[in-house]
């Protein structure tokens, strides 16, 4: 084994723990064929260490010392491994060793491989503990208004070493799919999943509220608008193939209410539909948090014996660390808690 296989193996290892800490083999760059084995690197980079401390100390009886290993030990130790490499990697000089030109060449480089596997090594207990690695969170977009954007942002100062990656959606049943397939580790939806391979947890819920234009005579009166005010005026309203769950429920409150709706505009995002209010096409039902966004032209007044609730939604059989601190970090917020 030469030095660039000795030294492949060991970067291997590095590589190896901070991409999977859980696979034990696999290809190391440059070395062709040659399968790694993660047993196998360990005791290499071992042996990297003691090279290193030969060096450092000038002697064996000292890095002996150093390493809490007898000096025979660590002797039969160094004349295996320059077995190994077909070269001597030191030589005597008076009453001590120094490295050869081949011992020096391998411990010019052995810092930097070991200083990599310790930073390897410290990522994957990082990750194992929930503190480190990536995790992608899937949100209504109303919700990050409410309680989510606190946590969002407690979960930034808490974790800085996580990598979290945040994908608005106003789409239930899409957000619910890519928890499935892996492109989500967590949704905040409106819609529970009725898939017995996610698990659902209600989490939050707030009140609705009717948005109007200032200039219309129901965005002064006092108290909260009955249920048939929605009949008085025009809505605006998500399409239903941006936000089902959202068109649906307009729907089935003038339903409730006994008034038929009339549509006076549709708006796919939140700040559209509060553009299309402030201009006078209509009122919009949303989530009371939508209040924090101080639209110029608009009054918002709580809509009587309404709420909407945001449900929390993963996979059932996820053990990631991340996701149990993310929900524990949820949980701080006094979540509501409910079966699915």
């Amino acid at each position: 084994m030469g030095f660039s296989r000795f030294l492949g193996l060991c970067s291997g290892l590095c590589s190896v723990a901070k991409s999977c800490p859980s696979r034990r083999t696999s290809p190391v760059e440059g070395m062709g064929s040659y399968v790694f084995d993660a047993s196998e690197a360990w005791m290499e980079l071992r042996l990297l260490g003691y090279v290193v401390a030969i060096a450092e100390e000038g002697s064996i009886s000292g890095a002996a010392r150093r390493l809490h290993l007898t000096q025979p030990t660590l002797s039969r130790q160094l004349r295996e491994l320059e077995r190994r490499l077909g070269t001597a990697l030191f030589e005597r000089e008076g009453r001590g060793l120094v490295p050869t030109p081949a011992g020096e060449a391998l411990v010019s480089r052995a810092g930097r491989v070991l200083a990599e596997a310790q930073a390897a090594l410290e990522e994957v207990r990082l990750a194992g503990e929930g503190l480190a690695g990536r995790f992608t969170v899937t949100f209504a977009g109303s919700g990050i208004n409410g309680p989510l954007g606190g946590v969002l942002g407690r979960l930034r100062r808490e974790m800085p070493r996580v990598e979290l990656r945040l994908v608005e959606s106003f789409n239930d049943a899409e957000m619910s799919d890519g928890v499935l397939d892996g492109r989500f580790d967590i949704a905040v939806q409106r819609l529970p999943s009725r898939d017995g391979r996610l698990a659902v947890r209600a989490w939050w819920r707030e009140p609705l509220s009717l948005f109007l234009p200032e200039a219309h005579p129901l965005a002064h009166q006092p108290g909260p608008a009955p249920l048939t005010a929605l009949g008085q005026v025009p809505l605006v309203v998500w399409p239903r193939e941006v936000s089902p769950h959202s068109h649906d429920e307009i729907l089935a409150l003038c339903d409730q209410a006994g008034v038929a709706p009339r549509i006076g505009a549709e708006g796919r995002s939140v700040q559209t539909v509060l553009a299309l209010v402030a201009a006078g096409f209509g009122a919009a039902v949303m989530s009371d948090s939508h209040r924090a966004l101080r639209r110029v032209g608009v009054r918002a007044r709580p809509l009587e014996g309404t709420s909407t609730t945001l449900h929390l939604v993963w996979r059932a059989a996820d053990r990631n660390p991340l996701l149990k601190r993310f929900r524990a970090v949820l949980g701080a917020v006094e979540p509501e808690e409910a079966s699915p």
